[in-house]
Parts: C-alpha cells; structure tokens; sequence
C-alpha cells in the first residue's frame, strides 16, 4: 500500500451500471458507445454503498472538454483531489477477484475518509490502480 496524490479535481462524465458487479461490464461497454475514443483515455470506475447497503458502481472517463458529459447526456462526478491509499494490481484480469480483495484491505487503512469512495483507475487494458481517499493528510 502506498500514499498516491491526486493534484486537482476531475471531472468524470459516466455511466451507471444497472447492478454490482454484474452490470460493470455492461456499464463499460455503453460508455464506449458512447465515446468513440474511450479506449484510448484513462477509464475510471467509482463506486460506494448507497443508503440501503448496496454498491453504485460508475464507468466513467474524465471530461475532455467542458460541457463533454452534458453533449452525451451523462452525469459528472467530481474525483476529488487529495491523498489516496493505493495499490497497483499488474494484469488483473488473470483474477478480477484480486480487485474486490485490494478494496477490503484499503479500506481498512486508519486514516480512510468515511464520505469517500472506491476509485478504480484503468491505465491500460491489464493494469489498474485502486484508491480510497484519506482525510488529515
């Protein structure tokens, strides 16, 4: 587990999957529809317990001109910027269950924000960097 800084806010138009984890995939996969260019951009994936326990999940991607997310008719959500706890997970397709295992123990560290989120940055295609957003530092 390492410190990671987010240097400013950003802003990321998504989609929100129907269901966790089943509609991940599918939430994905409308975003591309979407955004002829969204393989090529850094793709991230929010997610957090809504008010009766169950996961909302966002595929999404950050905004690449104001006003992107309004043109597509999709929703923003405001990655804040700050310190995370993070881990780097290298081809993580071999066991997606890894993903889900790396959020338990992040979420176990002591400075963890409780209004905070899981936020999945997908650099590439195989590898992926989890955070959750500390407070106090």
């Amino acid at each position: 587990m390492e410190n990671y800084i987010i240097e400013k806010d950003l802003k990321v138009l998504y989609v929100e999957a129907v269901s966790f984890p089943e509609g991940v995939g599918e939430a994905f996969q409308k975003l591309h529809s979407l955004l002829s260019d969204a393989s090529k951009r850094v793709q991230y994936g929010i997610s957090y317990p809504n008010e009766n326990r169950q996961i909302v999940y966002k595929a999404g991607v950050e905004e690449s001109f104001p006003g992107e997310g309004a043109q597509l008719g999709c929703k923003l959500f405001i990655v804040r910027k700050g310190t995370y706890a993070s881990e780097w997970l290298s081809d993580w397709k071999k066991d997606e269950s890894i993903i889900g295992r790396t959020f338990q123990k992040l979420l176990q560290h002591p400075d963890l924000d409780p209004k905070g989120y899981c936020l999945e940055i997908y650099q590439n295609e195989k590898d992926v960097r989890c955070l959750v957003p500390l407070v106090g530092l």
